[in-house]
This record gives C-alpha cells, sequence and structure tokens, in this order.
C-alpha cells in the first residue's frame, strides 16, 4: 500500500468506530463527499486492501513493448555505448533515437532501461559550490566568450579551439572551430555574432593578453591602458569590453563549454566529420540551430538590446588589424620588416601613418581616412657610396738645431 492509501485508511477507520462523519472525512481527504461513500463501501467490505488501486503491480496499458525495449537497447549499446567518457547519455540517446532512427522514447524511460541493463550510471563529478549570479533580462545585453581547447575530433584530427559565444540572458549559442584563440579567431566569432543578430551591449571574457587584459611592462612604465586589435575592434562597434577576474565569474559560457565537449563531441563522431572545415560547415547547418532550439530559453524582457550596425559602417574595416607608423624622410613605411614606399605627395615625412591589414591579407596605407597609393619595395633604399678620401702625409717640422733652419736665420740676415 502506498502512503495516501495507509493515510485514507486510518481516517475510514475513524468513520467506520462514529468519531468522523464522512463529511469530516471528506474534508480531511480533500476529497468529495460522494467519493469517501464509496471509500467507505470499499473499506467494510474488504477492510484497508480494497482501498488499494487495482492497477497495482499490473503491467500499463502504456507501456512499451519487450520486443521494443531489446531494439532499443541494441541501438543504444552498439551506436551510443562505450566507456563512460565516450558514451552517449540517456536524453541525447534519446534524441538520436527519435532523428536517426525514428524511434521515439522518452529520456527518463530510456534512463531506467539504460542502468537497470548497465549501460548508464548514476555517479557524478561534484564540483565546488558557488552561487550563481542571476541572468542578464535582455537579450543582447550581455554575451559571453571564451575559447575552449579539446580534442573535438578524437584521433581524426589535432586538437582544436571552439570560439564559443554565449547571450546571458537566453543562453543562445554561436561558434566555430579554429586552430588557436587569436585575434583572427576572436574577430571571425564576434563578426559572426554581430552580422546574425547585431552588435551586442558587452563582452565578458577572459583576462588573458589576446583580448588586452595586462599592460606590458613598457606599457606600465609610461602609465598606458592595455591594449589589443580585438579590444579595439569592440571599441570601434560600441561593445564593452568586461573582463572576468576567474573562469567561475562567466560560468554559463563555461557551463557549454561542458555541454559542447560532452554533446559535440559525439555528434561529429557520428556525423563522421575528420576535419574542421567540415566540422564548421555542420556547426553553421545543424548544430547551432538544433542546439539553440533546445537549449535556449526566453529572456525575461521582450526588448532586444542588440543594435543595428550603422548604416556607413563597413564590417571588414572594422574587423581588420591597424597599426600606426611613422612615414620615413624617403617616404617609405616599414611594418613587420616590409618596406612600403608611398608613391604620393599627399603625406609629408614624418607624418602618422595607418596601416591596415585586412583579413584575407590586403595591406592598407590610411592618412587622416584616406587611402594612400603605394608599393611594395623589395629592400629598403640604400645611400650611394662615397669613394674614401685620400689620406695626406702629415708634415714633419725640423728640429730647432736642424741644418735647414741655421740656413734659413743666416738668409735673412744678409
Amino acid at each position: 500500500m502506498s502512503e495516501q492509501e495507509i493515510r485514507r485508511a486510518g481516517v475510514l477507520g475513524r468513520v467506520t468506530a462514529g468519531e468522523l462523519t464522512q463529511q469530516e472525512a471528506a474534508e480531511v481527504l480533500h476529497l468529495s463527499t460522494r467519493q469517501v461513500r464509496r471509500l467507505c463501501r470499499r473499506y467494510e467490505a474488504a477492510g484497508a486492501a480494497g482501498l488499494v488501486h487495482g492497477n497495482a503491480g499490473r503491467r500499463s496499458n502504456h507501456a512499451r513493448s519487450e520486443e521494443f525495449r531489446r531494439q532499443v537497447l541494441r541501438i543504444v549499446r552498439e551506436r551510443y555505448g562505450g566507456e563512460p567518457g565516450e558514451r552517449l547519455g540517456p536524453t541525447l540517446a534519446a534524441e538520436h533515437l527519435q532523428a536517426d532512427h525514428g524511434l521515439g522514447v522518452d529520456a527518463e524511460t530510456l534512463r531506467r532501461w539504460m542502468l537497470e541493463a548497465g549501460l548508464w550510471s548514476r555517479e557524478r563529478k561534484r564540483k565546488a559550490y558557488r552561487q550563481r549570479r542571476a541572468r542578464r533580462r535582455h537579450f543582447g545585453e550581455l554575451v559571453q566568450m571564451d575559447g575552449s581547447f579539446e580534442a573535438w575530433l578524437e584521433g581524426r584530427a589535432e586538437r582544436g579551439c571552439l570560439i564559443n559565444l554565449v547571450d546571458d540572458a537566453t543562453s543562445r549559442g554561436l561558434g566555430h572551430f579554429d586552430e588557436e584563440e587569436t585575434t583572427w579567431a576572436l574577430a571571425d566569432g564576434y563578426r559572426a555574432w554581430v552580422e546574425k543578430y547585431g552588435i551586442a551591449r558587452a563582452l565578458y571574457v577572459d583576462g588573458k593578453l589576446v583580448y588586452g587584459a595586462w599592460s606590458r611592462p613598457e606599457q606600465q612604465e609610461r602609465g598606458e591602458a592595455a591594449f589589443s586589435q580585438f579590444r579595439r575592434m569592440c571599441e570601434r562597434l560600441g561593445t564593452e569590453l568586461i573582463l572576468a577576474g576567474s573562469p567561475q565569474a562567466k560560468g554559463r559560457v563555461e557551463r557549454a563549454h561542458g555541454t559542447h565537449q560532452d554533446r559535440l563531441i559525439k555528434k561529429l563522431r557520428l556525423a563522421s566529420i575528420t576535419d574542421y572545415a567540415a566540422a564548421n560547415r555542420y556547426l553553421r547547418r545543424r548544430y547551432w540551430p538544433e542546439h539553440n532550439r533546445r537549449f535556449a530559453v526566453a529572456p525575461a524582457e521582450a526588448v532586444d538590446f542588440h543594435e543595428p550596425v550603422p548604416a556607413g559602417m563597413d564590417l571588414d574595416d572594422v574587423f581588420s588589424l591597424e597599426y600606426e607608423r611613422t612615414v620615413a624622410n624617403d617616404w617609405v613605411v616599414r611594418h613587420a620588416n616590409r618596406f612600403l614606399q608611398i608613391t604620393t605627395a599627399e603625406v609629408r615625412p614624418g607624418a602618422k601613418v595607418t596601416v591596415r591589414i585586412r583579413r584575407d591579407g590586403r595591406i592598407e596605407l590610411l592618412h587622416a581616412g584616406k587611402k594612400l597609393k603605394w608599393h611594395e619595395c623589395a629592400a629598403r633604399p640604400e645611400k650611394a657610396a662615397v669613394a674614401p678620401r685620400k689620406r695626406r702625409k702629415p708634415v714633419v717640422m725640423p728640429a730647432a738645431d736642424h741644418p735647414w733652419r741655421s740656413r734659413a736665420v743666416a738668409t735673412a740676415s744678409r
């Protein structure tokens, strides 16, 4: 008997003994008087056993067949099983059973079947407790960004970095694979977000040099603030760059890393993807749309805080590298050990120009916002060689008692 049935038996026993009326028993049990009358008749006829539900111990009319259960477990064992770090969890396995095999089974039912068959375990890795920060209330108010290094393609390719962006209010995600967490990798990731959703109000990022977190020693001596190319790009767009003091501070994107390191690795394996170019196509076309449909939530406020790209702003200009250089006396600008010869008279020696490097590697020279004409020199022009002067022989003066001097004195006295 269940606790509810035991409680009902106690109350109905008091009704039979005359301690309670049926109406009072109905109030105690939160039932109607009519239902209490039926229960009283069953209690008087069969005692407490008469209160047990008639379907107790019977197989449910909605239960899956044993053949269906064996078919599902066979697929899970052959395709989605493995060691604890490799096998698919019940939720992810249920998704693929429905999508790839047309077998619809509830994730909790599958979890129970897998536990009974030894294909899943209840062990969890407990982490230190930290209080969660409340979500921002608007989509685009704060986007967390970070890189996750992992063997995403397992043994089929080298380790890669997933540049991962997660909206704090909705958990909506976007990202791509790259070799390292470089400026270009960050620029490509944030540009994809801007093109899809708009300019976010703020980015929450790591305290790494690539984000401009620390000043170099020479900058500290001059009292200059930290600088990075990615910070300049964000400032150009009007996006505030917030630096996290610890990984736990940006917990939304860190937890998203854990989700991707489990689900994404297994999905890439099932899709037989062997290189990161194909993996990026899979992310754009399938993974992110499916992931956001499943895990994204509605923001607390409906107003979208993303801003559209201003008219006249070229994202190719924004997401490029820029360096300030000085024009030499021969109208040559040196950058990365390359010599760029300016061929126009619009700028004078000693002036400051901007060297802009676009994503495709093209170089532009700008002065006061205008592009300059230039061509690259194989090497810096050298000054013409000057022939060395012949050294004169030193003049030796005769001594005071030299005969020449005596003759010269005699001649002068005549």
